[in-house]
């Protein structure tokens, strides 16, 4: 199981959430009620499930492809630490993890 720790974008708003070993990320902000589009359904076509993850916590998930790096150009507020919720499944390694929201998104559907 990995604890993960939703903080909201002002940083006031911290919401706290286990799940098993294959969850994706995205899935698990949605079901609890954090504010992550994905319009894309998880296809890298847009970026309104970027995320930001704490330093610490960065270096420990696997690097991002070429694909979602780009994706990542259009994303409000990306920075060093910036990937794609959509992309991110947790581990039996991972065993905490800390998301901060961004404070905006970018919705490059055009819908």
């Amino acid at each position: 199981m990995t604890l993960v720790r939703f903080v909201s974008a002002d940083g006031k708003r911290v919401v706290e959430a286990e799940a098993p070993a294959g969850t994706r990320l995205l899935d698990l902000a949605q079901n609890n009620d954090q504010p992550l589009e994905g319009a894309c359904e998880g296809a890298m076509a847009c970026s309104t499930c970027h995320v930001l993850i704490k330093p610490e916590d960065f270096d420990r998930l696997p690097k991002a492809t070429a694909e979602e790096e780009d994706m990542l150009d259009f994303a409000y507020g990306a920075s060093r630490t910036s990937r794609l919720a959509c992309q991110i499944w947790l581990t039996d390694d991972l065993a905490t993890l800390e998301v901060k929201m961004p404070a905006a998104s970018h919705d490059m559907t055009g819908r």
